[in-house]
């Protein structure tokens, strides 16, 4: 697998970007701005890793889980009446969690792939 050429993690870092930067333009309530901040930020930067070290199924994982609370986030947050910022929430959370899922088995095979033979 080539650095930086995974269309999935390229996909991660758009949604995760989307999510941080829209606190900028969109109303926000509860802890909305924080929290997508926060997830946003993370997808950012665990796409950023997956682009630059392929074959890491621990960070594919790690990916899924913060696209998984960034999805979560409009109801611990208590901002799903915030339309705006709880649709924004669920789409970015739930677009990166999906493509990231796509990612993990082509990354554990490219690692099981590069794994040295065990000595005897």
């Amino acid at each position: 697998m080539k650095k930086w050429t995974r269309w999935q993690d390229w996909v991660a870092l758009v949604a995760g970007l989307f999510a941080a930067l829209s606190t900028l333009f969109m109303p926000q309530m509860g802890a909305s701005m924080l929290l997508m901040l926060i997830f946003g930020a993370l997808l950012v930067i665990t796409a950023l890793v997956n682009l630059a070290m392929p074959g890491m199924p621990a960070m594919e994982w790690a990916q899924v889980v913060i696209a998984a609370l960034l999805f979560l986030s409009p109801w611990f947050g208590a901002y799903v009446a915030s339309t705006g910022a709880a649709w924004t929430s669920w789409v970015a959370g739930l677009i990166a969690a999906v493509v990231t899922a796509t990612a993990i088995k082509p990354s554990t095979e490219e690692r099981s792939h590069h794994r040295p033979a065990a000595q005897h």
